[in-house]
């Protein structure tokens, strides 16, 4: 049967639920519990202290859940507070973030290459890519673009259409993303705007989408550990911090159906 503990999910709101949802396409045996910030977001606009401070709440949270492990499903979560909810997790559960994962495909893919990255303000300011892959592999130039319009953009369901296809292209125009070979989608957010992203470059620019890359490494880390589930799965659960109509039905574009989300106010 293996561990029947489930599997703890954490972003600033409910795009991390593009990576859940891998993870349970990967792992359908596995319970998880996920938790979206909805209070704070978007977490690419806050302060890095103010990121570490609601990850580590958000930890205490899933912890009280007895989750196995934690998926930090939020690229400016990662960034800024990886190292926080590594300490706080210990040795008994791992913690990964979609970072790392996605930096080792890119440093293992490519040579000699310019690769861009599009995030928010927070992981854009980290330099966290440019500097994990630099590390992997030295012949890489990375170029980075914040686009603080996108989030917002996509948690209210404006993709898809006209208007987010032209906000899309003025994005990716700009000259710093001029030459890159592939371009690395540095938000949960955006799979959901992948489609128009590579309708912008029509099959020249490979486009990375972080989510199934972090679902198999997930698998990979649980695995190693003996930490899978092979038991009959039992029913996930979603929480927010603040809750609002537009939020239950926001979930089925994300997770391909309607959620029930629990509200629950992070603990001081």
């Amino acid at each position: 049967m293996g561990d029947s503990r489930p599997i703890g999910i954490f972003d600033s709101g409910i795009g991390g639920l593009t990576v859940a949802s891998a993870i349970a396409r990967k792992m359908p045996n596995e319970r998880l519990v996920y938790f979206g910030d909805t209070a704070h977001l978007p977490y690419g606009e806050k302060s890095a202290s103010a990121i570490r401070d609601y990850s580590e709440r958000i930890f205490h949270f899933l912890k009280e859940k007895n989750c196995k492990a934690i998926v930090i499903a939020c690229n400016s979560a990662s960034a800024v507070a990886t190292q926080r909810v590594k300490k706080l997790a210990g040795k008994d559960i791992p913690v990964i973030n979609v970072i790392d994962p996605t930096s080792k495909h890119v440093a293992n893919l490519y040579q000699n290459e310019k690769v861009g990255l599009i995030a928010t303000k927070a992981t854009v300011n980290s330099r966290i890519y440019a500097k994990r892959i630099g590390k992997l592999n030295e012949s890489l130039k990375v170029t980075m673009l914040a686009t603080p319009l996108l989030v917002g953009m996509i948690e209210e369901g404006y993709f898809n259409n006209n208007i987010s296809q032209a906000i899309i292209n003025d994005y990716l125009s700009r000259s710093n993303l001029k030459g890159i070979r592939a371009l690395i989608l540095g938000c949960t957010h955006f799979p959901l705007i992948k489609n128009e992203v590579a309708s912008f470059y029509k099959g020249s620019v490979d486009v990375i989408d972080s989510t199934e890359i972090v679902a198999q490494y997930t698998a990979n880390v649980l695995k190693k550990r003996n930490l899978l589930h092979s038991g009959t799965p039992r029913n996930h659960h979603f929480y927010v911090s603040d809750l609002t109509p537009s939020f239950g039905k926001s979930t089925k574009i994300f997770f391909g159906k309607e959620l029930k989300l629990e509200k629950k106010s992070l603990k001081a």
